[in-house]
């Protein structure tokens, strides 16, 4: 079909569209048997088996709804394995969709392991990423003799006994602003490694120690390998003053090993009330 064009060249059709608007969606997905977030692919290329992303999932499900190619934008990015309870994304779109459509349809579209919560229009200079001024993490770790059989992709498991007010104790050095390049990995990209460490809680009910960690931002692994230091300190391993003293240092080498993915739950970003956003992602 030809596309009707005026004498400047420009496409008329494109003209009689109407404006863009942008959107921001909750979701939440199980990051078992996908290679993390970001899309590995190039934008609008298939991805190869076994390089599956979350990131492609849910642009390909916006893609079919909106019927157009849409690009998404989040709050965090997470690694494979990891899991998310409301990760937030931005993204335009042409189509003229009502928020439940927007929510219903895409998760229609969606692989059982990610669902949309929430969709609702946000002001154009709306952004996932740096409209966001916290995010929140939590790590699960199963302390008992024994593996876990259920929700094991959903914990992580540790067989010593670990004393978490130790834990917690310890994990306070690491409030405020401060140089944590002794918990980032040799790979993360970020320009420099200064973070504010707002609240880092570790609590036990029953078997599981869970460890909730609220910062400005995270390096990549950061939250990891603050677990598997904190877990020497908790087994006995090291004193509780080895965390100020890591942190001091600034050196990976010397911390603890990174935790694994499974145990891992992205909470989500945490924006000011003047976007208007649900109550979960909202300082």
């Amino acid at each position: 079909m030809t596309v009707a064009q005026d004498t400047s060249g420009v496409d008329t059709n494109t003209l009689d569209a109407p404006p863009a608007r942008r959107f921001a969606l909750g979701v939440e997905y199980d990051g078992s048997g996908f290679c993390g977030w970001q899309r590995l692919s190039k934008h609008g290329e298939p991805e190869r088996e076994g390089e599956e992303t979350l990131q492609a999932a849910l642009e390909n499900a916006i893609s079919f709804v909106a019927g157009h190619p849409v690009e998404t934008i989040c709050a965090g990015r997470t690694d494979a394995g990891v899991h998310a309870a409301c990760q937030v994304v931005h993204f335009d779109s042409h189509a003229q969709r009502d928020p439940r459509s927007w929510m219903l349809g895409v998760t229609s579209r969606l692989p059982p392991q990610i669902a949309v919560r929430w969709a609702q229009a946000v002001p154009d200079d709306f952004h996932a990423r740096f409209s966001a001024r916290a995010r929140r993490y939590r790590y699960r770790i199963l302390n008992r003799p024994i593996r876990a059989a259920l929700q094991r992709q959903y914990l992580s498991w540790e067989r010593r006994a670990l004393d978490a007010d130790a834990m917690h104790r310890a994990a306070q050095a690491l409030l405020g602003e401060n140089d944590f390049s002794a918990f980032r990995t040799v790979h993360c990209q970020s320009p420099h490694a200064f973070r504010e460490l707002q609240q880092i809680l570790v609590t036990r009910s029953g078997d599981v120690v869970e460890v909730e960690v609220q910062a400005n931002a995270f390096l990549h692994h950061m939250v990891r390998n603050i677990v598997g230091s904190l877990l020497m300190v908790g087994s006995g391993e090291k004193p509780e003053g080895w965390i100020a003293e890591l942190l001091a240092g600034r050196d990976r080498t010397v911390a603890g090993p990174t935790a694994p993915p499974t145990g891992l739950l992205f909470l989500g970003p945490r924006y000011p009330a003047q976007w208007g956003l649900p109550a979960e992602v909202t300082l």
